[in-house]
């Protein structure tokens, strides 16, 4: 039977990539994001080359939304073998002292409580399948903190400790947990949200970086976590541009 992946966050950027690569892995996915438009035109195109995939509407923030996934799943034609918890972002680069409740609230109710929504509607079939994997897609910025990214860096912090505590709860039982943490990744949207739009400096971030890591580099590396022998689990997978040392230490040219 065909083995099934979701991903959240699927619309654009890391989540659309990751969709397109594992439809090539053999996978039938569910794509799911709130954009049905942008999911549509991505099953058309993961189609024409041959994959499968479905659209699934989803906001990860809504408990009845997410709902909607496990009906997703039992119509899907085979068993839910994996799911990539991608939805998530951040919003603007203000200090503690002067920072937004509402940026803080939505970053955390995306990043953390969207990947607990998920997880917990999906868990049943994902460990029923006999051989289950969860990757989350975190961040760099779950390790270290800058100035203007408490928010962000206090929301991805908070869900490398929720798939920390997964792997440790479900050990002895056929899922595995797999986190991915990328660096400096130049995707359409994720600056644009953050900066509410500004386009400068959204691209303000990458200048001078010769190359910067691009969402199909990380869909790589989802797929390769999640085709490894069951028995492997990649605990946690650090991923960089070579121009990146480290987060404050960045190459730039000019």
């Amino acid at each position: 039977m065909t083995s099934v992946a979701i991903v959240t966050g699927a619309s654009s950027g890391i989540g659309a990539a990751t969709a397109r690569r594992l439809a090539t892995e053999g996978f039938h996915v569910l794509a799911a994001a709130r954009r049905a438009d942008r999911l549509a035109e991505l099953v058309r195109e993961i189609t024409a080359a041959g994959g499968a995939a479905t659209a699934v509407t989803c906001d990860v923030t809504s408990d009845e939304s997410v709902a909607g996934l496990v009906a997703a799943v039992d119509r899907a034609p085979g068993p839910l073998t994996l799911l990539v918890n991608n939805a998530g972002g951040a919003r603007g680069l203000d200090p503690v002292e002067s920072g937004s409740v509402a940026d803080w609230q939505w970053m955390y109710d995306v990043n953390v409580l969207g990947t607990l929504r998920v997880t917990r509607a999906l868990l049943p079939a994902l460990e029923s399948s006999g051989a289950g994997t969860i990757v989350v897609v975190g961040s760099t910025a779950a390790q270290v903190v800058y100035e203007g990214g408490g928010g962000y860096t206090a929301a991805k912090h908070a869900q490398t400790a929720l798939a920390g505590t997964l792997r440790l709860e479900l050990c002895g039982r056929p899922v595995r947990v797999i986190e991915i943490d990328p660096g400096m990744v130049r995707t359409d949207e994720f600056g644009l949200v953050r900066f509410d739009g500004d386009a400068d400096r959204a691209a303000a971030v990458y200048a001078g970086v010769p190359e910067p890591l691009v969402a199909e580099d990380v869909a790589d590396c989802v797929a390769w976590c999640a085709t490894r022998p069951q028995h492997v689990n990649v605990d946690r997978l650090v991923v960089r541009p070579l121009a990146q040392a480290a987060q404050h230490k960045v190459h730039r040219v000019g």
